[in-house]
């Protein structure tokens, strides 16, 4: 029997938190007693439930600790942790402090940090994350491996890092495929499509880095070519107003609904005949697989193909907008994938010799 720290900082809305949910999912719990960490007890997801899943709710650091050098923290903030040995301890998140500080000073027989992005184009994109990573890169020298959740950036990982020595295993998110068909069962009241259009949805966070102010520059030049193509964004984030007030300008009310966030998005998914996502970077794009699973149509930019093997770019979105038309839709329970996923994770976890 493994025994395994997981730390996290929440599992408030999110694909990092949803990742973990899915892979808390498919962990072989006769081989495997699981602590989870987390430094928030408000949880926008239900957790499994099992006699080997352990919860925990830890106090977060102050705010202003994320502008303090990981290596003071790691000496001088010290948390409550077990006294016990586990033979992997894993920060999830990557991010916070106080996840990095409690994976590597609980004992632990192997240290592994979860990689969700691709760190070498987020550093170019985004000015916070440079000055947090100022303060906290310190700390990945004390991994022993790393996880990431594709392959597109592990090369970008290892030139940004100079880590050429450690371990990376790709393991991409995985895809709960039962939850998804079953959520999508469930009745929706209040909503529905004009079935006489062509129905496209988005999914994600409403900030820079999912690029939907390039997706509504697309759409206005989608919306000169048909008048019968409307599309659904649910998700919610800091660019809202400033989406709002582009939707105005490029004429787009009539073409575009802003859902906000949805407790079950799958049920507006499944209404859907395509998916559209262009963002500038991703870890990998969880929702793409999800729309997959509901055998929706799929129109990726090019350069989110890196991140999803098997699935392939659309090389120009506004001209396969413009053509597209509704189709029969065939559902993939994704169970190849999410083997494959599976070996490697019990790989990493060390359940794959027991």
């Amino acid at each position: 029997m493994k025994s395994i720290a997981i730390f996290q900082c929440d599992l408030r809305v999110g694909g990092i938190q949803k990742a973990l949910v899915n892979i808390l999912n498919e962990i072989d719990y006769d081989k495997c007693e699981v602590d989870l960490f987390l430094f928030d007890d408000k949880c926008f997801f239900d957790l499994p439930e099992h006699r080997n899943l352990n919860v925990y709710f830890l106090k977060p650091y102050f705010w202003l600790n994320r502008l303090v050098y990981f290596e003071i923290l790691r000496r001088f903030a010290k948390l409550p942790l077990p006294d016990k040995e586990y033979d992997v301890a894993i920060d999830f998140n990557s991010y916070r402090n106080e996840c990095s500080v409690a994976a590597v000073t609980v004992r632990a027989k192997k240290r592994v940090m979860w990689i969700h992005n691709d760190i070498e184009i987020k550093l170019k994109n985004e000015v916070k994350y440079r000055i947090l990573w100022h303060f906290f890169n310190k700390k990945l020298r004390y991994f022993d491996e790393f996880c990431a959740v594709s392959p597109g950036i592990v090369d970008g990982f290892r030139r940004v890092t100079g880590i050429t020595d450690k371990k990376i295993t790709p393991i991409p998110n995985h895809v709960d495929s039962g939850e998804i068909f079953r959520k999508a069962a469930i009745p929706l009241e209040g909503f529905d499509t004009d079935r006489g259009c062509y129905n496209l949805c988005s999914v994600g966070r409403l900030c820079h880095q999912k690029g939907y102010d390039i997706l509504l520059d697309m759409l206005a030049e989608v919306k000169k070519r048909r008048g019968d193509l409307r599309f659904y964004l649910i998700g919610d984030g800091p660019d809202r107003e400033k989406l709002e007030k582009q939707i105005e300008r490029l004429g787009l009310g009539g073409m575009v609904t802003l859902l906000g966030n949805q407790h079950n998005p799958f049920n507006y998914m499944d209404k859907m005949d395509g998916f559209v996502l262009t963002s500038r970077y991703e870890g990998q794009g969880i929702v793409i697989l999800e729309a997959k699973a509901l055998g929706l149509e799929l129109f990726i930019s090019e350069n989110l193909q890196k991140y999803n093997p098997g699935i392939p770019a659309t090389e120009d979105i506004v001209a396969a907008l413009s053509a597209a038309s509704r189709r029969e839709k065939q559902r993939d329970d994704l169970s190849e994938y999410n083997a494959e996923i599976g070996r490697r994770l019990a790989a990493v976890l060390g359940t794959d010799k027991d």
